[in-house]
């Protein structure tokens, strides 16, 4: 029997790389007890993983009678309402909602968003510190950082946005059952206000894809009036919630590794690539919802029943030896990186271009504002959030430090490595994050 491993521990959040390699000598396909979900099968590797999601004939996210297979019987009205979105959808009704927001992002390019994106990073790094120091870099940075992105692209007013912090808050302390119950009320009150915008953008019009999807929806687009509160439900929530995590991530992991930050600091340029490791290694988001299972399958040699439901545990195929050399390392230069951090299938993240352009802004105005940035604080005092799912630091302090730059081309020449040009740790750097 595999051992019960606690999804929401510091130790699991703190070294995943150790937590995930125990899981998978296991085997590709464990059985094991998620919070608020029960009992499922987690897959472990990248090729079980990609499986599940991409067969959706097998493998859905609705059962027989149509329920959310994440959904529990406890769970109220409302979230059943919110959870009713093209997430938890299979086909066809995935394919009606996706090309509703796919036509209205299509109307609002979001590689033209990069240099207002770039300047909402710069005005949030020059006020790091307005409030004092030490500073939380995760409250003060990155998580107004794409709230902010994501309310000009919604076209929500710029006054609201404290109360959207609030809301994201709140869905950050969800790691129980009562905490669940907790957060009912503000989603009550989220649900209220995005039906009052939806009703202002139908009366008005304006900017914004609120105002684009409710033209789509006048243009003949299937969606009911609960689907669309649904739906931009899920693009403020989905289009802040993880890439906050993805900059807290990276912005920690560089901290606490200068050399990896000064390879960065010399070619910007980099970032891209820098970007694509930190959405592998850091994976903020850890697993996919809930599947059922259509009927009995062999999922990488492990028998499953019809009516059993898996989790895809995207961390654990974005740390696969088999895919990858030395997944355990931070390697900013990997180049090819088959991460999984958006998915695959019909499903894949439809915010991924997003999402990469403001962890690229994220970093780049953090680092050029604030060259000498250092932690408040020993790594070991850094904490996550106990909530499944997803790898949330709590807090991040961060002072601005004076440091002796690292030449790194010199020392990666002293240890006689024979690519200087690779930042990926070594030596004491090759030490997992717990350490």
């Amino acid at each position: 029997m595999a051992p019960r491993l606690d999804f929401t521990s510091e130790a699991f959040f703190r070294d995943p790389p150790k937590a995930i390699a125990a899981l998978r000598a296991q085997g590709p396909v464990v059985a094991a007890r998620f919070p608020l979900v029960g009992d499922v099968w987690i897959t472990t590797t990248h090729d079980a993983t990609a499986e599940v999601l991409k067969d959706g004939t097998i493998f859905t996210l609705r059962k027989e009678d149509g329920n959310v297979a994440g959904l529990r019987w406890w769970m109220p009205g409302l979230v059943r309402t919110i959870a009713n979105n093209m997430l938890t959808m299979d086909e066809p009704d995935h394919t009606r909602l996706r090309s509703i927001v796919d036509e209205a992002f299509r109307r609002r390019a979001i590689v033209a968003m990069e240099p207002r994106i770039r300047a909402i990073a710069d005005g949030l790094a020059d006020a790091l510190f307005r409030k004092g120091s030490p500073a939380d870099l995760v409250q003060s940075y990155a998580r107004i950082l794409p709230l902010s992105v994501i309310s000009e692209l919604l076209g929500l007013p710029q006054a609201d946005r404290p109360r959207f912090i609030a809301w994201a808050n709140s869905m950050s302390s969800l790691t129980n059952v009562v905490s669940f119950f907790r957060l009912l009320f503000a989603f009550r009150k989220m649900r209220s206000y995005l039906e009052k915008q939806l009703q202002i953008a139908r009366e008005r019009g304006g900017e914004g894809l609120i105002a684009e999807l409710v033209q789509v929806e006048r243009e003949g687009g299937e969606i009911t009036p609960d689907e669309m509160v649904s739906m931009v439900f899920l693009l403020l929530a989905a289009g802040s919630e993880t890439t906050t995590h993805l900059i807290s991530g990276s912005a920690y992991e560089l901290l606490r590794n200068p050399h990896l930050r000064d390879w960065l600091e010399e070619d910007w340029s980099r970032t891209g690539l820098a970007v694509e490791e930190f959405l592998r290694f850091v994976s903020p988001v850890q697993f996919s919802k809930p599947r059922y299972v259509r009927r009995d399958v062999e999922l990488a040699g492990v028998r499953l029943k019809k009516g059993d439901r898996v989790m895809v545990m995207l961390a654990a195929a974005n740390m696969d030896p088999a895919v990858r050399e030395q997944p355990e390392q931070l390697d900013l230069a990997r180049k090819p990186n088959r991460h999984i951090s958006f998915g695959t299938g019909i499903h894949f993240c439809l915010g991924h271009q997003l999402a990469r352009i403001e962890g690229a802004c994220a970093l780049q105005a953090l680092f050029t504002r604030w060259p000498r940035l250092g932690l408040a604080v020993d790594p070991s005092q850094v904490h996550w959030r106990k909530r499944p799912g997803i790898r949330a630091i709590a807090k991040l302090p961060v002072i601005a430090v004076e440091r002796q730059p690292v030449d790194f081309r010199a020392a990666t020449r002293s240890r006689s490595q024979p690519n200087t040009e690779r930042p990926s740790r070594s030596g004491e750097a090759a030490r997992s994050p717990s350490m």
